[in-house]
């Protein structure tokens, strides 16, 4: 939770997303893109679980509570130092497929055009997601309920292992109804859990509608990913990850910033509430702008 939401979204997240629907048939992309996001949701859940560390090692081990959350630190490095060995040991298929003998990127126009289009709508998402963040739920939860560290460490691990478990009923449900209704049908009810949830008189049943939540938010992550990269060509693929994550990115900078001003100054639930109405809003445009253009898989 170093970045304050949780979740990795550096650079590294825009190689990875081009890489991936090179590794295998394009029926295949989707489920690639789940195992993906699913090895993310294990090292989340896990260091979600971790938050409770600091606690842990001063009530069991008697460490002081700045040498306990330093020790915590120290293991976020050490992790990242690991994480660059295993870059370092990819191999060069890995690189994008060269079309053209001119420098510089060459893109389709019909693919700017797409890309453009879903980035504009990535950008309300991220926004939105932005009042959502980990670290903003977490305070929800704390100064609504008077949750611990201990049992918000438990519910964010729960949260992480329920995302894991949807990535994989997002790449069956992709090949049954399609991409991009998967990413429109199943988010939609989970923006509706979730302002529930600012409504709940106590911890557990809050706790329980953010699970349910967690059970169907993350089935837009892999098939939006595994969208984007087939409907434009191989050598544009790292191109067009880098357009959409640099959106969605500002957008997730933008929106901690208005939620915590809306915390205090308006009411504690307030960006819970207006993320997920945003979240509906992106979800309805997009299934409007998008529902017609099919991947190849789809075609």
């Amino acid at each position: 939770m170093v970045n304050g939401m949780g979740r990795d979204r550096g650079a590294q997240l825009v190689l990875e997303q081009a890489i991936l629907p090179g590794t295998g048939a394009a029926a295949d992309r989707t489920r690639a893109f789940a195992w993906y996001n699913v090895m993310q949701d294990v090292g989340h859940a896990l260091g979600g679980l971790a938050a409770a560390l600091p606690a842990l090692l001063q009530s069991t081990f008697g460490v002081e509570e700045v040498a306990a959350f330093q020790s915590v630190f120290g293991l976020y490095v050490a992790l990242m130092a690991l994480q660059a060995l295993l870059y370092m040991a990819l191999s060069p298929v890995a690189e994008a497929p060269v079309r053209s003998s001119v420098p510089g990127p060459r893109i389709d126009p019909e693919s700017r055009r797409i890309v453009l289009r879903i980035s504009g709508l990535f950008a309300i998402d991220s926004i939105a997601g932005g009042f959502l963040g980990t670290a903003l739920i977490a305070y929800f939860f704390f100064e609504r309920f008077g949750a611990g560290e201990m049992a918000i460490a438990i519910l964010f691990f729960l949260a992480r292992s329920a995302n894991a478990i949807s990535h994989f009923a997002a790449a069956w449900l992709a090949r049954r109804i399609g991409l991009v209704n998967t990413m429109v049908f199943t988010h939609i009810p989970s923006s509706l859990m979730l302002i529930a949830v600012a409504f709940v008189p106590s911890f557990s049943l809050a706790a329980g509608l953010f699970l349910l939540r967690e059970l169907l938010v993350e089935m837009d992550v892999p098939t939006r990913q595994s969208y984007v990269m087939a409907v434009v060509r191989p050598e544009e693929r790292t191109w067009a990850s880098g357009i959409t994550s640099l959106v969605r990115m500002g957008g997730w900078a933008v929106g901690p910033f208005v939620a915590g001003f809306l915390m205090q100054g308006v009411a504690l639930a307030t960006p819970l509430m207006i993320g997920a109405g945003m979240k509906i809003v992106y979800d309805l445009m997009l299934w409007k702008s998008f529902r017609d253009l099919k991947p190849p898989e789809e075609s």
